[in-house]
C-alpha cells in the first residue's frame, strides 16, 4: 500500500461528496464507504517518512485556500476512476510544488510521476473500477452540483497499509 501527502475540504464540502458517494452505492456503484474521507491527493509514494510532517508545517500557513470541484472525470479506460476536478488555481498549483518539493526528499523509492508538478492533476475520487456499463448512470449522479464551492482547510498524511490519518497542523 502507498503512502499520501492530501488536502483536506471543510465540513460543506466533505458533506457535498459524501452525498455524491451515497448516491453512487445506491446506484450500485463502487464508492468510498462512508468512513473514508473526501480528500484531494497532492503526492503519492511507497513510504513517506514522518518527518514530513515538520518538514510541510509552514505551509500550513498558506490554508484556507478557496476551492471549487468541477468537472466530473473518468480516469483510466475499461475499468476507470470517477472524479471531479478541483479547479487548479494558482494559489492550489503553488502550494502543490511548494509540497512537492519538501517532500520529494522524504519519499522513497520516489514520488509517483503522475503526482508532479507539471503532470498532476487535482480531483476528488468519487469511484474506482468503474464499469463501462455504468459510465452514464456514474457521470448523472456525481455531476451534480454542477459545482461545489468550499474551502481547503488542512493536510494529512495517510499511511495506506494501516489506514492511518497523521492530521497536520
Amino acid at each position: 500500500m502507498v503512502h499520501s501527502i492530501e488536502l483536506i475540504f471543510d465540513e460543506g464540502t466533505e458533506a457535498a461528496v459524501r452525498r455524491i458517494w451515497a448516491g453512487l452505492r445506491e446506484a450500485g456503484i463502487p464508492s468510498p464507504a462512508p468512513a473514508a474521507r473526501p480528500h484531494c491527493t497532492l503526492t503519492v509514494a511507497q513510504r513517506i517518512d514522518e518527518s514530513v510532517d515538520a518538514a510541510l508545517a509552514g505551509v500550513l500557513d498558506r490554508l484556507p485556500l478557496p476551492a471549487r470541484l468541477g468537472a466530473t472525470l473518468v480516469f483510466g479506460r475499461s475499468a476507470g476512476v470517477l472524479a471531479r476536478l478541483v479547479v487548479p488555481s494558482d494559489e492550489l498549483l503553488a502550494l502543490h510544488r511548494e509540497v512537492h518539493r519538501l517532500a520529494l526528499p522524504l519519499l522513497a523509492p520516489a514520488a509517483l510521476p503522475h503526482t508532479a508538478p507539471g503532470q498532476w492533476t487535482p480531483h476528488v475520487t468519487l469511484a474506482r473500477r468503474l464499469a463501462p456499463e455504468t459510465v452514464t448512470t456514474a457521470l448523472r449522479i456525481a455531476g451534480g452540483p454542477a459545482e461545489i464551492v468550499g474551502e481547503i482547510v488542512g493536510l494529512r498524511r495517510w499511511e495506506g497499509e494501516s489506514r492511518t490519518e497523521h492530521r497536520l497542523g
